[in-house]
Order: structure tokens, then C-alpha cells, then sequence
């Protein structure tokens, strides 16, 4: 695994006493992955405390036509009764073939704390059991549900974000709710996302096994998301959004992203092209920092400088007019 001169001097500090996923291509047979999907769920989910502010329903809700119902985690203020409130469509990562919507639970009691808003969290179905269409179609189903049949939800204030594949698809379900005519977000927060199947970009080769994911990693997700139409034409601008020729149209965003990570210069790339159809975007490039250090070192100076920037960007589009 490479290091860097670079790197955050706090997360450098930080690393010696990590213990950091392992890097490379899996390979995972059916029963090895899921093995390996209970492993990293119990591990996500043992440090996990209830906020005594946030109230936690599960509920299931229409899936797509022709799919199984969807599961959504909803959280909200503990008492609320000054609804219906903002929210924020939250979509988990893990690389499009691992990850549960709790794992971001942290994450969505900040959201409901600091922003007084609704949390729904969609358990899309996983790849490479269910390749494309199947993970952004059950998310654009779950924000359907949230727009026309969440009481406590105003459907006018919903924006989406994610972090990593969740950002992806989060890009993705913006796109596709464009196209459709369907709900349109007030923003979108897109956290490192992975947009792009050719994985060609500069930094895919610059970082391509550094810290916590690499390019084969990578390649693997990509592959059981999309199989043989991978890096072709068939590829759908849903599954890969960095495909999509046209942007116009879209909500305001904000996309951030690590300097010491593959998707840098996708990410990077991604929001230029946001800004040049007219949509308003906010590119927030952190020097020094890898994929996933917000949770990996969450009390870093930097990490959390790029949690209080992501909510204050959410705060100014809950109450822009």
C-alpha cells in the first residue's frame, strides 16, 4: 500500500492505528461474499448507539414494477410535531455489492439533529445478485414513495446525497427522476461518488492501490454491477452518470471529494461539467485526504470541516426560497 507526503498529517497520525480494509481484487465466490457481507455488517453495526433524538422506523414500501418491495430507514426528530419537514435522501455506498442502510445511521442522526429534517435510507437491492437496473431502480422507487406518501415529509424540500457508490447512485436518481418527470430534488450532495465504468481517468492510475480501495476493486464493483457491458456503449448514463451528455436541468450540488483517491478526477470532472450546464455546483477537493476517512478518522480537522461544509450546504437549501 502506498503513502504519501501529503497526506493530512492528522490522518497520517491516525493511520498507524487503523486497521484498514485490505486492498486488490476480491474475487469472491457466492458463498464467500455472503460471508464477507454478514462479516462487515456486524462490524458496521457493533458500535452502533441509539440517539435518544432520533426516532428509527423500517418500513417497506412499493419497489419498482416487476420488483420486490423496497425497505426504507427512516429517521426523525424524536417528538416532532411541526411537520412536515425537509429531508434528506440518504443512499449508502459499499460498492454497489455490500452495505445496509444502518450502517449510516451516525450519519442520519446528525442530518435529523442539526438540521431538524427527515432521514430515508433505501436497502437497494445488490449486485452482482441483482446487476443494473435493479440498485437505481429501487432508489428512484424509494424517493417516489418519500415525494407522494411521507406525511411527515415535505416534497418540496428533499434533497440526495450518498457517499461513494450511494453518491453514484444519488447522481444517478437525479438523472432518471429528470427524465421521468418524477420528484425533483432541491439539491444533491455527492460525497466521492463512483460515476464512471471506464476507470480511466489520471488519479484511477495515480492512487490505484492506495489507502482502503483500489482500481481493481474498482473494476470488480463495476463488473458485477454492469457484467460484459462494462466500459461499452450499453452502459445506461443511470448506472454510470459520468455517460451522460446532458446535465442541464439538475438541482444545485455539492461534490466533494479526497486528493488521494481514485475517484478524484471523475468526481472532479463530474461537477466542471454540472457547472458548464448551468447548474450550480460547489467543488470541494480535500487536499491531503483518502476515501472514507469521515468515518475512518472522524475527529480529524479536516474530516470534519467537510461534515459541517456538507450541512451547512444542506441547511442553505432547505430554506432557500
Amino acid at each position: 500500500m502506498k503513502m504519501f507526503q501529503n497526506l493530512d498529517p492528522e490522518l497520517a497520525a491516525a493511520l498507524a492505528h487503523l486497521d484498514l480494509p485490505e486492498t486488490g481484487a476480491r474475487g469472491y465466490t457466492h458463498a464467500e461474499l455472503a460471508r464477507e457481507r454478514d462479516r462487515m455488517a456486524a462490524a458496521r453495526l457493533a458500535g452502533l448507539v441509539p440517539d435518544p433524538a432520533v426516532l428509527i422506523k423500517d418500513m417497506w414500501v412499493p419497489g419498482p414494477e416487476g420488483g420486490p418491495d423496497l425497505r426504507l430507514r427512516i429517521h426523525r426528530p424524536a417528538g416532532a410535531t411541526d411537520g412536515p419537514l425537509p429531508c434528506v435522501y440518504w443512499i449508502h455506498g459499499g460498492g454497489m455489492t455490500f452495505g445496509l442502510p444502518e450502517q449510516d445511521d451516525g450519519v442520519a442522526a446528525r442530518f435529523v439533529r442539526e438540521l431538524r429534517c427527515v432521514v430515508a435510507s433505501p436497502a437497494y437491492r445488490l449486485a452482482p445478485e441483482h446487476p443494473d437496473p435493479a440498485p437505481v431502480e429501487d432508489c428512484y422507487a424509494g424517493l417516489l414513495w418519500l415525494a407522494a406518501s411521507e406525511p411527515g415529509v415535505d416534497p418540496r424540500r428533499i434533497a440526495i446525497g450518498g457517499a461513494s457508490a450511494g453518491a453514484g447512485l444519488a447522481a444517478g436518481v437525479t438523472l432518471l427522476s429528470r427524465d421521468r418527470g418524477g420528484p425533483a430534488p432541491v439539491f444533491q450532495a455527492l460525497s466521492a461518488p463512483m460515476l464512471d465504468d471506464r476507470a480511466d481517468t489520471p488519479s484511477m492510475t495515480q492512487y490505484e492501490d492506495v489507502l482502503v480501495i483500489d482500481r481493481d476493486y474498482i473494476a470488480e464493483s463495476w463488473t458485477a454491477l454492469l457484467g460484459d457491458r462494462r466500459a461499452t456503449d450499453a452502459v445506461s448514463r443511470y448506472a454510470a452518470p459520468a455517460r451522460a451528455t446532458d446535465l442541464s436541468g439538475l438541482p444545485p450540488a455539492l461534490v466533494d471529494v479526497g486528493e488521494l483517491e481514485v475517484f478524484r478526477d471523475e468526481t472532479v470532472l463530474y461537477a466542471l461539467r454540472l457547472a458548464r450546464a448551468g447548474v450550480p455546483t460547489e467543488l470541494l477537493v480535500y487536499p491531503g485526504v483518502f476515501h472514507g476517512s469521515e468515518k475512518l478518522v472522524p475527529y480529524a480537522e479536516i474530516t470534519r470541516r467537510a461534515v459541517a461544509n456538507r450541512l451547512a450546504a444542506l441547511r442553505r437549501a432547505f430554506t432557500r426560497p
